[in-house]
């Protein structure tokens, strides 16, 4: 068992910050994209084990050989699974909800999840929720009631499962607060791309059909991995060089870049109400985000967000 972590080194370059978070909000949409051009012609299982095992790869090549035990040592192991086990559910519920709905309105049905972590934040971790907290939900919702509005042509199926990726990323989040005091970041990180190949990994006999890959889709298959790890790094480095405070808002980037590669990808535009449904979704996580923020130190955060993705 390891001990408990000591914060990283922090560096004040807010600009460097701004440029690695917006990286990582890219490469979060980059993913989005290419999991709904994938699953287009193979099925989920198989595009997520190929997800998984490719960034559990690029861990062992890239990240052991300078963490060393360090990457496998945990204190709390039993919640660091349950955590990765419910970073591959909500996974497998985001690309069926991705099967059929745009990328742009499914990623911001999934930004409730911030504002139900600090809604549940105080029953559960004991932490302060004050008025602030309970208008950033009710923001939150409405936006969601926009999106998904009857009328709205959304598969009211796809709606259900994004519903479900936020209620399990809810749960990953919470549990990556906890974890945050006392486990490693690139433990958590490997345990998670580790849980999430075998568990798909071990379907593929069954799941590994279809055409065999274009030269572009094997790319497109790497780049899932590529982009899943990459842009988990550059999301918690972006914590060690700008403020919490200037970094959080900026994570909503990432409905931006969903919107503009739906439109370039698959020629999906949201509707204006969509759009002010999304406008809601943002504003409410980043009161959430701001409000959380406030008096924490960097390096806790860093360790806590740097570890929680929107399960998917």
């Amino acid at each position: 068992m390891s001990k408990p972590v000591s914060p990283a080194p922090l560096t004040h370059q807010p600009l460097r910050g701004l440029v690695l978070i917006l990286g990582a909000t890219l490469l979060f949409a980059y993913n989005d994209t290419t999991n709904k051009l994938l699953i287009t012609e193979y099925n989920v299982p198989m595009v997520a084990a190929i997800r998984y095992i490719t960034h559990c790869l690029l861990m062992l090549a890239l990240v052991a050989p300078f963490h060393g035990r360090d990457m496998v040592r945990t204190t709390r192991t039993g919640l660091v699974l349950v955590r990765a086990a419910s970073l591959a559910l909500g996974s497998f519920l985001v690309s069926l909800a991705l099967q059929r709905m745009p990328v742009a309105e499914t990623t911001a049905i999934v930004y409730l999840c911030p504002v139900l972590v600090v809604l549940l934040s105080g029953p559960l971790l004991k932490e302060k929720v004050g008025p602030t907290a309970w208008l950033a939900a009710l923001l939150g919702f409405a936006g969601v009631l926009l999106i998904a509005r009857p009328g709205s042509g959304l598969d009211p199926l796809g709606v259900l499962f994004v519903l479900g990726n936020v209620v399990v990323s809810t749960a990953y989040n919470l549990l990556s607060r906890v974890l945050a005091h006392t486990e490693r970041t690139m433990a958590m990180l490997f345990y998670s791309a580790l849980v999430g190949a075998i568990g798909f990994g071990i379907f593929l006999p069954w799941t590994l059909h279809g055409a065999a890959p274009t030269a572009l889709q094997l790319v497109l298959f790497a780049g899932l991995g590529v982009s899943a790890w990459l842009g988990h790094y550059l999301f918690t480095q972006s914590y060690r060089y700008a403020p919490a405070a200037l970094v959080a808002p900026m994570t909503y980037m990432h409905l931006v870049w969903a919107g503009v590669l739906g439109w370039l990808v698959f020629g999906h535009a949201p509707e204006p109400i969509a759009l002010a449904g999304m406008g809601l979704v943002a504003i409410a996580g980043m009161i959430s985000a701001i409000r959380r923020r406030r008096g924490q130190r960097p390096a806790q955060l860093a360790a806590e967000d740097g570890t929680t993705e929107r399960a998917g």
